[in-house]
């Protein structure tokens, strides 16, 4: 199983020093990818909890202070050669297609080619009314972002005509080097947007599920891919884990375990939550490679 690893960027780890000494040492160790996830706002009185808070808890602490995920990207792309560099997710909803190609195109080259294009729409109303960006209708804005961004990538010349944006014919010579484009993978937890990743993404962005929901899930991709035309067999499934406060690294690499065991080919461990600072996490993440290396 490809092992990666989240890049530090939110809480006490959005320290921009550490982030370039993480990635280095990341790829050192042997680690195959390094993540960011995103994060716009954290209003004091949230239109929406996040999964698993309370009125009182609303959303994890470390959430108050997260910086940019592309920047961070941007950064651990010119610190490393080999390791991939992903996004798990990227709110793409609350972006213009024209800008967010620009900066992603900009990254993939910046990093020679080693770009994972996650997205998601978020699930926080605040932060789209924040944005200016209307709420309703989020599945359809990313079915129309992720059309835009591949002409954007593989027009000659560039157009896209849609509901939502307008791009007349253009000349755009800035170009990805991963061809035709970076890969574009999705979060998705309902059917509907988990066929959405079997019609149009490369992969899919799991995490907070048991294995046997998992996999149910994963028939409903595949499933979608099938009869899109397409072959479900190249679709990518890379698993997030989120460690909660309290979880040790035995029972990370336990279920890093039963993740191999039930078929997953990719896997990240996101370490925010149980570490303390940049340092810790640089510690934390070496002995998890070890655990991981010796199962």
């Amino acid at each position: 199983m490809r092992l990666g690893i989240g890049l530090p960027h939110y809480g006490a780890h959005a320290d921009p020093s550490g982030i370039a000494a993480f990635a280095a040492h990341a790829e050192k160790v042997g680690y195959d990818s390094l993540w960011v996830g995103d994060r716009v706002l954290t209003p004091l009185e949230p239109s929406d909890l996040y999964p698993g808070g309370t009125p009182e808890r609303p959303y994890p602490p470390q959430f108050t202070r997260y910086f940019d995920p592309l920047v961070a990207l941007t950064v651990a792309a010119t610190a490393t050669e080999r390791i991939r560099l992903g996004s798990s997710t990227l709110i793409g909803t609350l972006h213009t297609p024209v800008l967010l190609a620009r900066t992603l195109t900009s990254i993939d080259l910046v990093s020679r080619g080693r770009l994972d294009v996650g997205l998601g729409i978020g699930w926080m109303r605040s932060e789209y009314a924040a944005a200016g960006v209307p709420w309703a209708a989020r599945g359809r804005r990313l079915d129309e972002l992720m059309d835009a961004l591949v002409a954007m990538w593989t027009g000659d010349p560039v157009a896209h005509d849609g509901p939502l944006w307008h791009i007349p014919p253009s000349r755009v010579d800035l170009r990805p080097v991963q061809r035709p484009h970076p890969p574009l993978l999705l979060g998705a937890q309902t059917d509907a947007a988990l066929e959405r990743v079997g019609r149009k993404a490369d992969g899919w962005l799991p995490a907070g599920r048991p294995f046997d929901v998992m996999a149910r899930q994963w028939d409903v991709v595949r499933a979608a891919a099938e009869r899109a035309g397409r072959d479900p067999g190249v679709l990518r499934r890379i698993l997030r884990l989120n460690p909660r406060p309290g979880t040790t690294l035995t029972d990370v690499a336990t279920q890093l375990s039963a993740a191999r065991e039930a078929g997953i080919e990719e896997a990240f461990v996101d370490l925010h939550f149980i570490t303390g600072d940049v340092a810790e996490a640089t510690d934390r993440a070496d002995e998890l490679f070890a655990m991981a290396a010796g199962s």
